[in-house]
């Protein structure tokens, strides 16, 4: 194995690349950040929803109890304006 000694110039094309990776990983990161935040409001908004989902589900099947009679379908009511 020979011992590899880097010129003057091989040093400085490796700190460009150094530094551009940095730069990578910090647009990464704050990337990440970003996604992160936008994943928990849609986690949030998604808990919601669940949650009014189930309200109104409760609601719907509490006006079709109290409406419905024996052998009539609540969609097949007529408008009181007929």
């Amino acid at each position: 194995m020979s011992d590899f000694v880097p010129s003057e110039d091989d040093s400085d094309d490796i700190m460009a690349m150094v530094q551009e990776l940095q730069i990578r990983l910090s647009f990464q990161e704050d990337s990440l950040q970003s996604l992160n935040e936008v994943i928990a409001k849609q986690d949030e908004t998604i808990r919601q929803l669940q949650e009014q989902l189930r309200y109104f589900a409760k609601k719907v099947k509490t006006v079709e109890s109290s409406v419905s009679q024996p052998g009539m379908n609540v969609g097949d009511e007529r408008p009181p304006h007929y």
